[in-house]
């Protein structure tokens, strides 16, 4: 399996950035390859303490880039769009293929294609509020 440049964002607010070929989006772990030591050694990471897993274009981002939070008129994106709102107050919107609260979380992708964000697993239990659009 492909490795995949991912951001953990935990909740307690730490991030970690690498790479990863084991995620699973109803497994309760997977192991990230930390992106300053990529061939070292990779550490477990457990669903229950992450908020979210953004599939990232790359690592470096762009600071200045504003994301749109809103679709532009005309928009079809596969599935339902949504507004996701976290825990700690940030709210990611986007469409979903397949959002059931009872599974351990979802994927989101971004309302923005300039978004340095491929998709995104919102953990469940670390979402506050899921509106539709």
């Amino acid at each position: 399996m492909e490795l995949v440049k991912v951001v953990a964002r935990f909740v307690d607010g730490r991030m970690e950035k690498g790479f990863t070929q084991d995620f699973h989006p109803n497994r309760d772990r997977f192991h990230l390859h930390p992106a300053a030591d990529s061939p070292g050694k990779a550490v477990e990471i457990l669903i229950k303490d992450i908020k979210a897993i953004f599939f990232v274009k790359d690592f470096v981002g762009d600071s200045s880039f504003s994301e749109r939070k809103v679709y532009l008129d005309g928009a079809k994106p596969q599935g339902r769009m949504m507004e996701v709102t976290f825990g700690d107050g940030e709210v990611l919107v986007g469409s979903c293929l397949g959002y059931d609260p009872k599974r351990l979380g979802f994927f989101l992708f971004p309302a923005d294609p300039e978004s340095n964000n491929l998709r995104t697993f919102a953990v469940a239990a670390a979402v506050k509020n899921v509106r539709f659009l």
